[in-house]
C-alpha cells in the first residue's frame, strides 16, 4: 500500500488580487473615480484551495511559481501562517508574481482585469518530487497557465507521482492561449473529476444545459463531471449517476474563491468516504460561505462553520 504524507496537493496560479467593492461610475473629477472598498487579498486558484483544504482539515501542499518580489513575499507568508507546505513554492528573478485587478458589484459578481505577468508558465510536470505522496492532485485551472500547454496537462496527469493519485481539475476561461478539448483529448480520460463552470462548460462544448456540458466532457473521457452554477447550486453525472443541487443561502459579498473552496470542499468529503450527493453539498455549503466575505480565503472558517449551514438543510450531513 502506498504511503501518503499529504491529503491534497494543489498545482497552478498563486497571485494577490486587488479588490475594489462598489465602484461609483460617475467620476469625481477628470480622472477620479470613488468606491465603498478597496484591499489586498492573496488569491490564485492553488492559494484559494490550498488554504481550503487545511481549514477544512486536510494535509495540504501546494506547487506554484511567484516572483521574488513584495507580492511573493504576501502570498507565501500567507501560506505558512495557513499551514500549507510550501516546498513546492518556486521563487525567481525572472518574472513578476501576478496581480490580478477585480472589481466586485454588489450581489458579489465580478469582473476581473489580468495582464502580462499571468502569461508566464512554469513546469510543474518537471517537480513530480514535489507532488509525490498526495492521496488527491489538484489541477487548477485547465485552460489558464501553467494547463494551457496540452503537454503540460499531459505531463502532469500522466506522471508517475500521480500514478495513485485521484485527479480534479478545475477549469477557467483562456485568456492569453487559447486551447479547446481537442487539444487536451489524450488527458481527460486521466481526470477523475472536473469542474467547470456555466460559462466555462459553454466555452469548452458549445453547449448551454449542464447535462448537455457533462455529456460531452464525459464523451471526451473525463470520469465525473461537475458543473457549477452559482446561486442555482450545481449538477453531477457520471456514466451511471445524475445529480441536481441547490446552493446554500447566504448574502453574497464577493463570489471570489468560491469555485476554488467549493472544489476543496469536495475533495474533502471524498478522502472522508462520503458519496457523490454528500460531498456535493457539503462543497456547495463551503463555495457559499467563501461569498460572504471579501477575498478568497475569509469566508470559509472551518469545519464546523460548514456543518452549522448545514444543519439548516433537512437531508443528512
Amino acid at each position: 500500500m502506498k504511503a501518503y504524507d499529504r491529503d491534497i496537493t494543489f498545482i497552478g496560479t498563486a497571485l494577490v488580487d486587488s479588490i475594489i467593492r462598489g465602484l461609483d461610475p460617475a467620476p469625481v473629477s477628470a480622472t477620479g473615480y470613488r468606491a465603498e472598498s478597496g484591499g489586498l487579498y492573496v488569491g490564485g486558484e492553488a492559494v484559494n484551495g490550498a488554504l481550503a483544504a487545511v481549514k477544512l482539515g486536510l494535509s495540504a501542499r501546494i506547487l506554484c511559481a511567484l516572483g521574488r518580489d513584495a507580492a511573493g513575499d504576501m502570498v507565501t507568508a500567507a501560506l505558512e501562517r495557513g499551514g500549507v507546505d510550501t516546498a513546492g513554492v518556486l521563487r525567481s528573478e525572472d518574472h513578476a508574481t501576478p496581480v490580478s485587478t477585480l472589481i466586485v458589484r454588489e450581489d458579489g459578481s465580478r469582473r476581473s482585469i489580468t495582464n502580462a505577468a499571468h502569461r508566464y508558465n512554469f513546469h510543474p510536470e518537471r517537480y513530480g518530487d514535489r507532488v509525490a505522496r498526495s492521496r488527491v492532485l489538484v489541477l487548477g485551472s485547465l485552460f489558464r497557465a501553467p494547463f494551457d500547454d496540452p503537454a503540460v496537462v499531459k505531463g502532469v496527469v500522466n506522471a508517475p507521482e500521480a500514478k495513485d493519485a485521484l485527479i480534479l481539475a478545475d477549469t477557467k476561461l483562456p485568456n492569453f492561449r487559447k486551447l479547446t478539448l481537442e487539444d487536451l483529448r489524450e488527458s481527460l480520460p486521466g481526470i477523475d473529476y472536473i469542474f467547470p463552470n456555466e460559462d466555462e462548460g459553454r466555452y469548452c462544448t458549445g453547449q448551454t444545459d449542464p447535462e448537455a456540458i457533462a455529456d460531452v466532457f464525459l464523451d471526451h473521457g473525463v470520469q465525473n463531471v461537475i458543473v457549477k452554477l452559482g446561486p442555482k447550486g450545481c449538477f453531477f453525472k457520471n456514466r451511471s449517476e445524475t445529480l441536481r443541487l441547490d446552493a446554500c443561502s447566504v448574502r453574497a459579498v464577493d463570489a471570489t474563491g468560491a469555485g476554488d473552496c467549493f472544489l476543496a470542499g469536495f475533495a474533502a468529503s471524498l478522502l472522508a468516504g462520503k458519496d457523490n450527493q454528500s460531498a456535493l453539498r457539503f462543497a456547495n455549503a463551503c463555495g457559499a460561505l467563501c461569498c460572504t466575505a471579501l477575498g478568497a480565503s475569509a469566508g470559509l472558517r472551518d469545519r464546523e462553520q460548514v456543518l452549522e449551514l448545514l444543519r439548516r438543510d433537512p437531508l443528512p450531513v
